[in-house]
């Protein structure tokens, strides 16, 4: 490890940044350093303007992943080189944001139902039933799923915060199913890896693609893009269609900020058909004429 990555790491680690946050920062400098084959600290503002201006061109990257590495630039130079940082010159790219296309209530169905291994089932329902990430979902340890409360406790979400979600009767019978059927034990991590689920460590996040990509192609959703973070889309927006109210879910994805909640509105097929569009209200003439025929 090099002295500037190692102080790197502490510089994040002192300001109890997420384990995720320093890996996503600590790579993309690396790659910044590995583009121009120099030392980072030998490279400067027209290094970073190029930079930036590659990751659109070259590497086709959305606006949302080139800010991320601005960022982790920014904490570089600012954090460990101590340089100055100019926002005039190094300016975010404005903010996309794509409305993800929901699963219905019966597709999700199809989709866990389509699972390829018991355990794969378990992950999806998972994933569903409580809204957590996918990261925050790999973590779960056994403590955390509290029967006589019937919550889920999650630690260390996004932003270091922890929070409580429901625990469905549904989740907690199929989670006592696969504990059953467990050859080992786990006595920390609620989802151990290896192959026989009795490693040390829980399971990678990549366990968790392969569940829904294996479990997509088997339900004949290929034609949509299914992924982890979907089926917390899926949740929230099936909450609100259900009448839970923003606020609620706000806290239970453990957002922020309420303009993200926001996102689900969009979303809700509930909100959107309830809403008339204002040409309902116009009192119209007869057209006139008639359409001619092609």
């Amino acid at each position: 490890m090099t002295r500037l990555r190692q102080l790197m790491i502490e510089e994040l680690q002192r300001r109890n940044f997420a384990e995720t946050t320093i890996r996503s920062y600590v790579h993309g400098v690396e790659h910044f350093s590995r583009y121009f084959h120099r030392r980072p600290d030998q490279l400067g503002p027209e290094h970073i303007r190029h930079y930036q201006a590659m990751l659109f061109s070259k590497l086709k990257y959305s606006p949302n992943t080139v800010t991320l590495r601005l960022a982790s630039l920014r904490f570089f130079y600012i954090q460990v080189l101590k340089k100055g940082w100019s926002i005039a010159e190094t300016p975010y790219p404005k903010k996309v944001i794509h409305l993800p296309q929901i699963l219905t209530p019966e597709e999700v169905a199809q989709l866990i139902d389509a699972a390829e291994l018991p355990f794969y089932r378990i992950l999806l329902m998972t994933m569903y039933g409580t809204g957590a990430r996918r990261a925050e979902v790999a973590h779960l340890k056994v403590g955390d799923i509290d029967s006589r409360r019937m919550v889920v406790h999650i630690h260390g979400g996004k932003g270091n915060r922890d929070r409580d979600v429901m625990l469905s009767q549904k989740l907690l019978d199929e989670l006592r199913s696969y504990w059953l059927g467990l050859r080992r034990k786990p006595t920390e991590w609620l989802f151990p890896g290896n192959r026989w689920h009795t490693g040390s460590q829980p399971i990678t996040t990549k366990v968790l693609w392969t569940a829904c990509e294996h479990a997509a192609q088997r339900a004949g959703l290929t034609h949509r893009r299914i992924y982890p973070h979907l089926l917390r889309h899926c949740f929230a927006t099936h909450l609100l269609e259900a009448g839970a109210d923003l606020r609620t879910i706000q806290i239970l994805l453990g957002h922020h900020d309420l303009e993200e909640t926001t996102l689900y509105l969009h979303l809700s097929s509930r909100h959107l058909s309830a809403t008339a569009s204002p040409l309902d209200a116009l009192t119209l003439g007869q057209p006139r004429g008639k359409a001619q025929q092609p």
